[in-house]
């Protein structure tokens, strides 16, 4: 019996969408708190601002997309290093200007249309780029599931990691109704249970920890040489924004594009109002997307749910955000392994059901130059520096894609007019050649 899937518009009884909500929670959790970890600032504000922010996004998109805002990787750079030199205050105030500028390019967007996206971004390139930002997170999926956070190979990491994927396998696969919906949180559960068995959960810090509190606020100050080293990165994490967009398009089956401006306006918005208190810039998550691609469970009401839980946990229930804390790394790992697969899975899926013809030399060029250059960089860790910032792999791999598709012939481009998945313009374009 097939799993049934959950449409964005439809709602679920509170006893269901509660479960699969705090799955979406515990998918965000570990890398929404490492963010404020490695650049100075507070993880309790990061959560509570992630929830607010995926609540003010849910909003500015008429409730129409779901997706989930945590804290960005492409600014820890940038933000450590104004931390250090100027102050917390000051690197706040640079991200507040980035998150407007996120705005800007909206309101441009927002004038000139998305039709330049399907010129712009082929399938040939989207489909490709899909996968690297999967594919581009398997050497930290295993990073989590081997070495659990450390430099060193542990057998009883991998093994936690191998028996919480095996338990969200397991649930996702042979059982069916309400628990085939919430594998992830399952999954983790389990994950949790048998590390807690192998002595590897500390319940200390949540013995310790009061169950109510109120958040520290920090607050921007402004300054010009901080906005110059901060605020361009927008620029990086926009791109990172349209390529979740077009996996969140292939996984729910509907096109959100004509929607792009209202969604950047809502991350750009989340990450100046985030930055007005202390906490970390956002971006739409992979790892949430992974968790919709699952569960086939697409509805914003969930996402509702899951920012009012990182609200208040966040700011205001300390002994629940810690007991969320002492998850370990390898369970994390282990469902990482599924959810960053399946995205790439979904790159691959966009590829063939656009009926692309990899004999024309055009498709094959622009997809292998995106999948070796994005992989590549993203496994390795290889940045471009460019002045004060860096250039990640998923970015320079998008770059070079879009210069490739402007610059090769279009004779022969190998499109499948007959897709039914084509939108109306890339037909068009495809009878035309």
């Amino acid at each position: 019996m097939a799993q049934r899937t959950i449409q964005t518009d439809e709602k679920l009884p509170v006893l269901q969408a509660i479960p699969l909500a705090l799955q979406h929670l515990m998918a965000m959790f570990g890398a929404t708190v490492l963010v404020p970890i490695l650049t100075g600032l507070d993880p309790s504000l990061a959560i509570m601002t992630s929830g607010a922010g995926t609540i003010l996004y849910l909003i500015l998109t008429r409730n129409k997309i779901p997706s989930y805002l945590g804290s960005s990787f492409a600014f820890i750079g940038p933000i450590a290093a104004v931390a250090a030199t100027k102050g917390i205050p000051e690197a706040l105030g640079g991200l507040v200007v980035g998150g407007l500028l996120y705005v800007v390019v909206a309101l441009i967007i927002k004038a000139f249309g998305t039709g330049w996206l399907n010129k712009v971004l082929p399938p040939a390139l989207v489909g490709a780029v899909v996968i690297v930002i999967g594919l581009g997170l398997a050497g930290v999926a295993v990073g989590m599931a081997t070495n659990g956070g450390g430099d060193a190979f542990d057998l009883k990491n991998l093994i936690v990691a191998l028996v919480t994927l095996g338990a969200a396998i397991a649930f996702s696969s042979y059982f069916k109704g309400f628990l085939s919906t919430i594998p992830v949180l399952l999954g983790i559960v389990v994950g949790y249970v048998f590390a807690a068995f192998m002595g590897m959960v500390d319940f200390q810090p949540v013995i310790d920890a009061a169950w109510i509190g109120l958040p520290t606020l920090v607050f921007p100050k402004f300054d010009v040489g901080a906005i110059l080293i901060i605020a361009p990165v927008a620029l990086v994490v926009i791109i990172e924004h349209i390529g979740h967009l077009l996996v969140v398009n292939e996984i729910v089956g509907k096109d959100f594009t004509p929607m792009l401006p209202e969604s950047l306006a809502g991350d750009g918005l989340a990450t100046a109002l985030s930055a007005m208190v202390g906490g970390t810039p956002s971006t739409t998550y992979a790892e949430n997307i992974g968790v919709m691609a699952v569960t086939k469970v697409y509805a914003t009401q969930i996402f509702w749910y899951a920012g009012a839980f990182a609200f208040v946990i966040g700011g205001f229930v300390p002994k629940l955000k810690f007991l969320i804390q002492s998850i370990p790394v390898p369970v994390m790992g282990g469902i990482s392994l599924l959810l960053f697969g399946l995205i790439a899975s979904s790159g691959l899926r966009m590829l063939v059901e656009s009926g692309i013809d990899y004999s024309h030399s055009r498709n094959l060029i622009l997809s292998s130059v995106v999948l070796v250059v994005g992989i590549g960089m993203e496994a390795t860790g290889t940045t471009i520096p460019i002045g004060e910032y860096v250039l990640p792999g998923m970015a320079t791999a998008t770059f070079l894609g879009i210069l490739l598709n402007l610059v090769l012939p279009k004779e022969s481009k190998g499109l499948a007019v007959d897709s039914p998945d084509f939108s109306a313009e890339w037909q068009e374009e495809a009878a035309e050649a």
